[in-house]
């Protein structure tokens, strides 16, 4: 494994926005696949909570980087800044890629790209069944659009009545009205109205950020009875590793996967955007994944 290109005075900045990000795997990714590509480009890690958001982009303007991501919290916060939203990142109404286009500053969703990638790296196939999807925010909003436009033919989304509870109604509306999809949309609170949704179900997916650290004693679902041996139950957290959702899920017998490879796909999708290079998918996937 080797370490990224020396900097030089040309060097391109490109980084991950959120808090918090000490975590995350996408400096390790984006820069090893620089330094295999031999781009002069280099990723970094800001710790950016929504309230310094716009003073963060401004700054990144000035210095004209390349691009960023976006994670938790500010993915939806972002838009209110950007010149120009991708049509799928106006529809989702969240962005978590960036591209400095000669100045113009445009948002993009890879999300759900990478999540439904993420499914058939796991070994399945969801198109034509049924999801449960908890979750209305950045991620669960991606995940939702993507899916209905991929195929699933019925979802289930669960909420509850916060910030994103608005947008969460208007992309059901949208999908009902443009898509194959049949969507509908729960306040989350019923456990006899979450547990009939899940029993029609064939994945159970959990896009909040319930259970990731340091909160990792905090699950979403409270009855693991709801959780049968043929649900297929992801989670989009990877720290950690193994949420205790995803720990109750294999307690009863499902098979479970976790948050890294819509990771890896959904910034393989923003390489892309950024360098115009495909990622060395498998290469990265042997080093971290």
């Amino acid at each position: 494994m080797g370490c990224i290109n020396e900097i030089t005075g040309h060097t391109k900045l490109t980084g991950l926005l959120g808090s918090p990000v000490a975590h995350s795997k996408s400096p390790l990714m984006h820069n090893e696949s620089f330094r295999q590509l031999d781009l002069d480009y280099v990723y970094l890690c800001f710790d950016v909570p929504e309230n310094d958001l716009k003073t963060a982009f401004e700054g990144l303007k000035k210095l004209n980087v390349s691009g960023f991501n976006c994670t938790m919290p500010d993915k939806t916060l972002i838009c209110q800044f950007l010149d120009e939203l991708s049509p799928a990142a106006s529809m989702i109404g969240a962005v978590n890629t960036v591209v400095n286009e000669n100045g113009k500053f445009i948002g993009h969703n890879t999300d759900g790209i990478g999540y439904m990638q993420s499914v058939k790296d796991a070994g399945f196939d969801i198109i034509g069944d049924t999801m449960t999807l908890l979750g209305a925010g950045g991620a669960a909003s991606s995940i939702f659009v993507q899916a209905a436009i991929d195929g699933v033919k019925n979802i289930n989304v669960f909420s509850i009545k916060d910030k994103f509870w608005d947008n969460a109604e208007r992309m059901v509306e949208m999908v009902n009205k443009n898509t194959n999809c049949t969507a509908k949309l729960f306040e989350l609170g019923s456990d006899a109205v979450l547990a009939d949704a899940i029993a029609d179900s064939q994945i159970l997916t959990n896009a909040t950020s319930v259970g990731m650290a340091p909160n990792t004693d905090n699950c979403i679902i409270n009855d693991k009875s709801m959780l049968r041996e043929d649900l297929i139950v992801s989670d989009v957290i990877y720290n950690p590793m193994e949420t205790k959702l995803l720990t109750m899920a294999k307690e009863q017998g499902c098979q479970t996967f976790n948050g890294l490879y819509m990771l890896l796909y959904q910034g393989a999708e923003a390489f892309k955007i950024w360098t115009g290079k495909e990622m060395p998918v498998e290469h990265i996937k042997k080093l971290y994944f």
